[in-house]
């Protein structure tokens, strides 16, 4: 490779993630716009990354597109073998002279990913929805029917795990020990 800047693009389709073999998703439609700077003794790599993923909605299971567009960046410099000195420099070894970014690829796109990601408002499963509020447990304060509450805000609440407004409520015996603890 020359000194200076080289360009490159790349697309990566539903082949390229199924052959990645990631955890995270398997199907994508991805534009690459890769610039690598070469000097002397480093070569800057800098990935504009821009598409469409399909990922798994946590809700109902169902497949769900989910925009990607990053920046990202990695230099790679040569030594003896190959090494990862933190997330943005890469060692490779100088008889190889070579590096595979397509996991590199992946993983910039995977960190995109939030934490929660589920369908917009209505756009769920309605079969799986439906399933899933018919084996969730109620309290006994809560009323039979969802109580004007929406099935999307039922299963909001749901797959928080906390209802705020609700007071925590303790045994009567526990209060009891505790004001002997308190007294001490």
């Amino acid at each position: 490779m020359p000194f200076g800047t080289t360009e490159y693009s790349f697309h990566l389709d539903n082949i390229f993630f199924k052959n990645i073999d990631g955890e995270e998703f398997h199907k994508g439609n991805v534009d690459v716009e890769l610039t690598v700077k070469k000097t002397s003794n480093t070569h800057e790599f800098n990935f504009n990354i821009n598409g469409v993923i399909q990922i798994l909605c946590d809700r109902c299971l169902d497949e769900m597109e989910f925009p990607i567009s990053t920046q990202a960046r990695l230099f790679v410099k040569f030594g003896k073998e190959f090494s990862e000195e933190s997330d943005e420099i890469v060692i490779i070894p100088e008889d190889e002279g070579e590096i595979n970014i397509a996991w590199f690829l992946y993983e910039f796109i995977a960190l995109e990913i939030p934490m929660k990601h589920v369908h917009a408002p209505g756009k769920c499963n309605k079969a799986m929805s439906s399933k899933l509020k018919k084996h969730i447990t109620r309290s006994a304060d809560d009323n039979e029917d969802s109580g004007g509450i929406s099935d999307e805000d039922f299963l909001d609440d749901v797959n928080l795990g906390v209802d705020e407004d609700v007071e925590e409520k303790t045994d009567p015996r526990w209060d009891e020990l505790k004001k002997l603890i308190d007294n001490n």
